[in-house]
């Protein structure tokens, strides 16, 4: 049978999803608590989290 691919938001972060976070903390160079830390004050958006790494 074939099944949908589960759709998905090009602007959030899907946490589930370990290639998309690892690709994103590689990107922003940001360890694992780092990036933990930023989802839980500013939301899972991408360009939110872009924004508060380069605040910091």
């Amino acid at each position: 049978m074939f099944r949908r691919k589960a759709a998905y938001f090009r602007n959030a972060l899907d946490l589930r999803d370990k290639v998309q976070v690892k690709v994103l903390r590689k990107r922003l160079k940001l360890s694992e608590a780092q990036l933990a830390s930023a989802v839980r004050k500013s939301g899972n958006s991408i360009a939110v989290l872009v924004k508060h790494a380069a605040d910091q």
